[in-house]
């Protein structure tokens, strides 16, 4: 009875799995440009460091959900994701919100991108245990995968922020 229940391609569950697949295949793709946009605005050369290695990851996040619709035997599509608008607009917001060339900046910048980070584990963290629950045993083992390098961006970007950017964003005078 279980095996039928995980082979099953018309459950209701593997249908929400697919959507929330073509949710953060938009995600990751506006990811991709958006983590090119901190870069840009990023005064530190640790921050923008950790910015390109993440664009370099998340471009690698793109190919690994292609590889996984592939799998599933499913055109790979978007579904543009609300969330990642949402908190994509809230960066371009701090950027306006922030003196350019200071660490102030580069504070908000990690704060936002934590934000994007955190929704990425979340989202990740449920897909891996749907495909578990769907017996896609195969596809668990590539998101996981990502789990855990969204996980590595979020804990550098808080080394960061920890090892001086916010100390010396406190220590910045308001002009």
């Amino acid at each position: 009875m279980q095996n039928s229940v995980l082979q099953n391609t018309h459950s209701r569950l593997r249908r929400f799995f697919i959507e929330s697949l073509k949710d953060i295949y938009y995600a990751e793709q506006q990811l991709v440009k958006a983590l090119n946009t901190l870069w840009e605005k990023a005064t530190s050369d640790a921050l923008k460091d950790a910015f390109e290695d993440h664009r370099q990851v998340t471009m690698t996040h793109v190919s690994r959900l292609e590889e996984i619709f592939g799998l599933l035997e499913v055109e790979p599509k978007i579904r543009k994701c609300e969330a990642i608008k949402g908190i994509i607009s809230e960066a371009n917001s701090i950027i306006d919100d922030t003196e350019n060339d200071t660490l102030t900046r580069d504070a908000a910048l990690i704060f936002a991108a934590q934000k994007a980070e955190h929704y990425e584990i979340a989202t990740y963290g449920t897909l891996v245990q749907y495909a578990r629950v769907l017996g896609l045993n195969d596809v668990a083992w590539l998101l996981e995968q990502t789990l855990q390098e969204e996980k590595e961006a979020d804990s550098a970007l808080t080394e960061i922020a920890e090892g001086f950017v916010n100390i010396r964003a406190l220590q910045e005078e308001e002009k």
